[in-house]
């Protein structure tokens, strides 16, 4: 049995864990409080391509539409962004504040002395995790995961 400890989505997890909680650690190091490291992406998409409605900012973050929203409706309680009508009533278009506008030098420091972090520490390892994300990534979209758990024969002896 491969779940628990061992399992693959547990270690990705943890992985993640370990990353974020570090980065978090360091931001409130800096004097940046009520910002998590998931913001970063809806803070670079905004920055790169301006307001954007949920379902577009979902997009560019390669995310559900659930996941950009429930952040987004984080970062709205802490005054990160703003909300406003679209062209439908369905519709939001967010926007950053002022508030994180004043906060880009300290996020823009963060992301570099990240990245330079994540260069150092991959250098520690026998294979380039951005790579193998991205082989991976590429993978999935020419086969995705529940086409390949389905050819398993042990999906087979269940459906």
């Amino acid at each position: 049995m491969t779940s628990g400890p061992d399992g693959l989505g547990t270690r990705l997890r943890h992985v993640l864990e370990l990353l974020d909680g570090d980065v978090a650690q360091f931001l409130a190091d800096i004097g940046v409080e009520d910002y998590r490291p998931r913001y970063s992406a809806v803070v670079r998409a905004l920055l790169a391509k301006g307001p954007l409605a949920i379902r577009d900012l979902a997009a560019e973050m390669r995310v559900t539409h659930s996941a950009a929203s429930q952040t987004v409706a984080q970062m709205s309680r802490a005054g990160l962004v703003a909300l406003e009508p679209g062209a439908d009533a369905r519709q939001r278009i967010v926007s950053l504040t002022p508030k994180t506008r004043d906060l880009l030098p300290l996020l823009e420091g963060e992301w570099t002395a990240t990245n330079e972090a994540w260069d150092a520490l991959e250098a520690e390892l026998p294979h380039s995790l951005r790579a193998l994300l991205d082989a991976l990534v590429e993978a999935l979209d020419r086969k995705p995961f529940r086409q390949r758990i389905g050819e398993t024969q042990a999906a087979r002896e269940l459906l």
